[in-house]
């Protein structure tokens, strides 16, 4: 079994293009990639933010799945 490390709140947001809040509110609004609680700190699984993600594509036409 391969173990990546976690990413932290900020490199999640980096990665997706969006601001730090912006995750956040995702997040505490149940629409947002799972997160784990380490200690006080927020941490992501670079697999599970990239299968949230894809579940996000809309159609051509404009549509969500």
């Amino acid at each position: 079994m391969t173990v990546q490390r976690l990413w932290t709140h900020d490199e999640t947001a980096a990665f997706l293009h969006i601001s730090a809040w912006t995750l956040h509110h995702l997040c505490t609004t149940g629409t947002g990639p799972t997160r784990y609680k380490v200690g006080k700190h927020r941490r992501y699984d670079p697999t599970e933010v990239v299968r949230w993600l894809r579940s996000t594509t809309t159609t051509p036409g404009g549509e969500d799945r």
